[in-house]
C-alpha cells in the first residue's frame, strides 16, 4: 500500500502590479503599497521612488503592461502591435518603400490572398498606418506619415 504526502509551499503574497496616476496625470507602475506610502516606477526612466498614498490613485481599466509599453514612442507601438507577423510587417514596409500601390498589384506581387490582404490592410487602416488612395487604374493604399516615421526608426534611418 502506498501513501502520498502533500507538500505545501508558501510563497510571499505579491499583489498584482497596477497602473497609478499622480495629481499631475503622470502614470506610474505601482511596485509596492504600504499603509502610508507606495513605491512606484516611472515606466519611461525605470526609476523607482516613494510617494504618499493620498497623492496617487489607481487607473481602472489600464493594464500595467500597456503602461510599461509607453516607453516606446506611440507611432512605433502602433506598428509593432498592428503588424502581427512578418508578412504583415513586410507588407507595411513594401507599401512604404514603393509608395501608393494598386490593390491588384499587391495581390499579384505578394503571397497574399484577397481576404488576407484586406484583413491586414483593415488592421493597418484602423491603426492609422495605411490610408486608401487613388492610383492609376483604381484603388490603392499608401502608408501614413506616422507609419513612415515609425518604419524609419525600425530601419534605423
Amino acid at each position: 500500500m502506498t501513501t502520498t504526502q502533500s507538500l505545501t509551499i508558501s510563497l510571499p503574497y505579491r499583489p498584482t502590479m497596477e497602473t497609478v496616476e499622480d495629481e499631475d496625470g503622470r502614470r506610474y507602475l505601482l511596485v509596492k503599497r504600504s499603509s502610508d506610502s507606495s513605491r512606484v516606477r516611472d515606466p519611461e526612466t525605470g526609476e523607482e521612488h516613494h510617494v504618499p498614498n493620498d497623492t496617487i490613485e489607481t487607473v481602472d481599466g489600464t493594464s500595467p503592461l500597456a503602461t510599461a509599453a509607453t516607453v516606446v514612442d506611440e507611432p512605433l507601438r502602433e506598428v509593432l502591435t498592428a503588424a502581427h507577423d512578418e508578412r504583415a510587417l513586410g507588407l507595411l514596409l513594401e507599401l512604404d518603400e514603393r509608395g501608393p500601390t494598386d490593390v491588384r498589384v499587391l495581390l499579384d506581387r505578394y503571397d497574399l490572398c484577397e481576404s488576407d490582404l484586406h484583413g491586414i490592410v483593415a488592421e493597418f487602416r484602423a491603426a492609422g498606418l495605411v490610408s486608401e488612395t487613388t492610383v492609376p487604374g483604381g484603388r490603392g493604399y499608401e502608408t501614413t506619415t506616422r507609419a513612415s516615421e515609425a518604419l524609419a526608426t525600425l530601419r534605423d534611418e
